[in-house]
C-alpha cells in the first residue's frame, strides 16, 4: 500500500512540472511543449536553402548565421529549438522555369547547402537518411535533417540522375512544381498528360525501388491519382492542405484524401495562408486593393479536423512551408510556433497518442513503409535504364 502511495506521489509531482494532472488537464500549451519533447516533430518542407540563396548569391551561410536569432527569416536555431521540431525535410527547391542541365546544377547546389548546415552546426543538425537516423538525432538532441526535392524537372528526365540524387540523400521528390513536365501534370498548369506518361510511371517506379518518398503536392489530381495507383509505398503530400476547407488547386481533394488513406500515405498541412484561408485565397486571385484578410491557426486545426474526418488519423502531418511563403497565418509565424498549434489540437479534444502521430510517428511509419518495400524490390528489379524516348515516344 505504502509503495502504491508512493507512486501516486511522483506521478503527480511529474504531472505538476509537465503541467499536467492525473487525467491529462492542465494548460495545453505547456503539456504541447512536453508532447514534443517525447516525439520528433517532423517537418515536411521548409526553404531555409532557398531563402540563403535569396540572402547571398555565394550561399554562405554565414550570411544568414542561423545558430542565432535571424529576424529577416522564419527560421533558425533558437526558434527550432522553441517550437520543439525533432525532424526536418529541408527543401532543395529549383523554380521549374529553371529546366535541363541548370536545374540539375542548382539543386545539386541546393544539396550541398544542407550538407553544409550539418558540418556547420553540428550540435544541431545531423544528415538523415533513414526512419532510424531520424529517431536516433532525436533521442541525442538533435534535428534530423532530410532533403526533399522540390520538382520533377530537377531529373531532367533522367533516372541515372534520379539515382545519384538519392545516394546525395534525397529522400523524397515532388513530382513536380508549378509547371507541367514532359512527364507529369502540375496542378497551376492546364493538364497537358493527362495525369503521368508512360516514363512518369516508371519515374515512380524506381523511387520506390530507391525507397524514395513520392511527394504530391504540387501536381494535379490526374498525376494524384496516377501516382497513388502505381506507387507500391505510401506517398506523401510535403506541404498540402484540404480542398474542402479551402478550394484551390494546390490543395488536396477529397477523393485523393480517401484514396491516400487506402495507400497509408500522409498529408502534411501546410500553413501557406492562400491554401488555409478562402477569404485569404479569393483576395489574393482578385487583385483587390485594401488589406488583405489573414489566415489564423484555429483554421489551420479546421483543416487537420477535416483530413482526419476523411482519411483519419493516421494519415496527417506538418509541412509548413516557412522561408517559403511571402504572408504567415496569424499565430504561426515562424518555427518556434508548432506547439501552439498542439495545444489547439488538445483543446479540441486530440489525445495524446494522435498528436504523436501527427507530430512524426505517421511520417516515420510512411518511411519505415517505403523503406521495407524499397528493400523487397533491390531483390529482384535492377536499376530502370528507361528513357523517356523509349517510353513516352518524344
Amino acid at each position: 500500500m505504502l509503495r502504491h502511495l508512493l507512486r501516486l506521489c511522483l506521478l503527480a509531482a511529474a504531472a505538476v512540472i509537465l503541467g499536467t494532472n492525473l487525467d491529462g488537464q492542465g494548460d495545453p500549451l505547456t503539456r504541447a511543449r512536453a508532447l514534443h519533447q517525447q516525439t520528433p516533430l517532423i517537418d515536411g518542407h521548409n526553404d531555409y536553402p532557398w531563402a540563403l540563396r535569396d540572402l547571398d548569391p555565394g550561399r554562405d551561410l554565414g550570411k544568414a548565421d542561423i545558430a542565432k536569432p535571424v529576424p529577416a527569416l522564419m527560421t533558425d536555431i533558437p526558434r527550432l529549438r522553441e517550437g520543439g521540431v525533432g525532424g526536418q525535410f529541408w527543401s532543395v527547391y529549383t523554380p521549374s522555369t529553371m529546366m535541363g542541365q541548370e536545374a540539375v546544377r542548382v539543386t545539386l547546389e541546393q544539396i550541398d547547402i544542407v550538407h553544409r548546415m550539418a558540418k556547420r552546426w553540428p550540435e544541431t543538425f545531423e544528415m538523415a537518411y533513414t526512419a532510424a537516423d531520424v529517431e536516433r538525432s532525436f533521442k541525442a538532441r538533435r534535428i534530423g535533417s532530410l532533403i526533399g526535392m522540390e520538382g520533377g524537372h530537377s531529373i531532367d528526365n533522367s533516372l541515372p540522375a534520379l539515382r545519384m540524387f538519392y545516394a546525395l540523400g534525397a529522400r523524397y521528390m515532388t513530382l513536380t512544381h508549378n509547371g507541367n513536365l514532359r512527364w507529369a501534370d502540375a496542378a497551376a498548369d492546364q493538364p497537358a498528360v493527362g495525369g503521368l506518361s508512360k516514363f512518369g510511371e516508371e519515374v515512380i517506379r524506381e523511387m520506390n525501388r530507391l525507397g524514395m518518398l513520392v511527394d504530391l503536392s504540387h501536381v494535379s489530381p490526374g498525376t494524384m491519382e496516377d501516382a497513388l495507383r502505381v506507387s507500391e509505398a505510401p506517398v506523401i503530400f510535403s506541404h498540402s492542405s484540404a480542398k474542402a476547407i479551402c478550394n484551390v488547386p494546390r490543395n488536396v481533394p477529397d477523393d485523393m484524401l480517401r484514396l491516400t488513406a487506402k495507400n497509408g500515405g500522409v498529408v502534411m498541412v501546410t500553413f501557406v495562408p492562400g491554401f488555409i484561408s478562402q477569404a485569404v485565397a479569393d483576395h489574393d486571385a482578385s487583385k483587390a486593393a485594401g488589406p488583405a484578410p489573414r489566415a489564423t491557426l484555429a483554421q489551420v486545426a479546421d483543416h487537420i479536423d477535416h483530413i482526419r474526418q476523411v482519411a483519419g488519423i493516421d494519415h496527417i502531418g506538418l509541412g509548413g512551408d516557412f522561408d517559403g511563403i511571402t504572408q504567415v497565418v496569424a499565430g504561426l509565424e515562424d518555427v518556434s510556433k508548432y506547439p501552439d498549434l498542439t495545444a489547439e489540437l488538445m483543446r479540441r479534444g486530440y489525445s495524446d497518442a494522435d498528436l504523436k502521430k501527427i507530430l512524426g510517428l505517421n511520417v516515420l511509419r510512411v518511411m519505415k513503409q517505403a523503406e521495407a518495400v524499397a528493400a523487397r524490390l533491390q531483390k529482384t528489379r535492377q536499376p530502370s535504364t528507361a528513357t523517356i524516348e523509349q517510353l513516352d515516344g518524344k
